[in-house]
């Protein structure tokens, strides 16, 4: 278990992830790369006073993150790692799949899995409902960078934005992954196991962790169609691992 305590540390880490992914071309960096952008914003808003309560936010982000970067550094010392992150780091190890692919998987662990578990501990003790406006707001942060990250794709591959608008399959798969079905599914997770007894605390997270890896599957083993779509696209994918990790920091 990492002993990170500040939001600082996380970025700190995050950075020696992404560094050790370009230096060995491990796809992992891919997620690791958009989540330090998502804590950077994270940390901004809290200096500038963007959400309710600034201390509680910076310890909700610790305990969210710590829960990515322990599993990371589970998986590489083959250690017990929830299946949803086994399911996207399993991904890094397999040439086909595209960064969207990579992304998303790691969207579908840390969101609808982590973000809940984190929502619930930061509340032990207290009324989830007063977390829920700065649940919202960080997000919103998320959300905030979907679109920078479809057009960081297109610098990869700059056809890819006119081959997802024509493909309707790959429309509906990133449908089913988008940022308000993503948050609303982690908001009532945290509910709902905030309102779990202690004892029953971590078989409510395995419960959890199931299902969140069965919905990894439409990522990982998605429609023919959206196989061959895909399949086209990293054939022409621009650049080394570390090459396109350095687009997605741009």
């Amino acid at each position: 278990m990492s002993t990170i305590e500040t939001i600082d540390e996380v970025i700190d880490k995050l950075e020696d992830i992404v560094q050790n992914s370009m230096v060995n071309n491990d796809p992992a960096g891919y997620f690791a790369s958009l989540y330090q952008k998502v804590t950077i914003r994270v940390k901004e808003g809290i200096q500038e006073g963007f959400f309710d309560d600034g201390p509680r936010m910076e310890k909700l982000d610790v305990i969210f993150a710590k829960r990515y970067i322990d599993a990371y550094e589970a998986y590489k010392a083959d250690q017990p790692v929830t299946i949803s992150w086994i399911r996207a780091f399993d991904l890094a190890q397999n040439y086909w799949p595209i960064v969207l692919q990579h992304l998303l998987i790691g969207m579908n662990a840390h969101i609808n899995l982590d973000l809940g578990v984190a929502a619930a501990e930061i509340s032990k003790g207290k009324e989830i409902e007063e977390l829920k406006n700065d649940f919202d707001r960080i997000n919103g942060v998320l959300s905030s960078l979907v679109q920078e990250v479809q057009n960081d794709l297109a610098s990869i591959w700059p056809t890819f934005q006119k081959i997802v608008k024509w493909a309707k399959d790959v429309d509906d798969f990133l449908i089913d992954f988008s940022m308000e079905l993503a948050r609303d599914g982690a908001w009532d997770f945290a509910v709902k196991l905030s309102e779990t007894p202690e004892e029953e605390f971590q078989n409510a997270i395995t419960i959890r962790d199931h299902k969140v890896s069965k919905k990894s599957e439409i990522i990982s083993n998605s429609g023919w169609l959206t196989r061959i779509i895909f399949g086209i696209i990293r054939l022409f994918e621009i650049g080394t691992v570390a090459q396109k990790i350095k687009k997605l920091q741009d």
